[in-house]
Formats: C-alpha cells, structure tokens, sequence
C-alpha cells in the first residue's frame, strides 16, 4: 500500500545547511515512521553509491602519459594540507583532510571538515 508524504512541506521546514543526502534520510527516517513501517527505508539504505576521494588532478599530453613508468611521478593541482573533496556519484558532497586510521600508517581515510551545502552550494 502506497503512502503519501507531504515533500514541498518537508522542504519548507527544512535548514539551509542541511546537505542532500541528511535531508534524503530525514525524509526516509520520517516516512517510515508516520507509517509504521520500515520496510521502504531499510530498502532506500540499501542503495549502493560509488563514493571517491580526489586528492586532485592533473592534465598531462598523451605523449607524456605514455611515458609513465612504474615510480614516475605526476604533480597534482591540490598541494599538501589542501582539503579533499568527497564526492558521491558525481556529486561533491563533503570536503576533509586525510588522516592515517591505523597505527601502522598502512591505512588511510578523510576526516570531514566540511559538508557541502544545498544543491548548487560549493560544487566545483
């Protein structure tokens, strides 16, 4: 049985600094609770993203990426301390700094600074 949820009144509610994806899951969390069931949510958490950290970029010819070798170098336009941008299919979502998560600095992640704003907000 389909429910219906009042999407234009959510929105109006909703805080300007809250990202897209808090609003999708406060939507879901709100959803299930006014029916009683968690069925649609829990499907909604299963959806896979491709989630990426971009240390950075960089724009080489052709011919100067034939020449990589295993040891090569490429420079990268985000310098050391910069954040990182976390983007979630496509889309820049969150800005961090990477951090070791393991004692034996074997692991890295990206504690976040930053979460990026309402569609539109902070995209690069």
């Amino acid at each position: 049985m389909a429910q219906s949820f009042d999407y234009e009144a959510a929105s109006a509610t909703e805080d300007a600094e809250t990202s897209p994806l808090e609003r999708l899951a406060e939507i879901a969390a709100r959803t299930a609770e006014e029916t009683g069931k968690f069925a649609n949510v829990d499907a909604i958490l299963r959806i896979p993203v491709t989630m990426q950290v971009v240390l950075g970029s960089a724009t080489i010819p052709v011919a100067n990426l034939m020449k990589l070798g295993r040891g090569a170098v490429v420079p990268l336009d985000h310098r050391v301390g910069e954040p990182v941008d976390v983007v979630v299919n496509g889309r820049v979502v969150a800005r961090g700094e990477v951090v070791v998560v393991e004692e034996d600095n074997s692991r890295f992640g990206v504690s976040l600074t930053e979460i990026v704003g309402p569609l539109g907000q902070g995209d690069t």
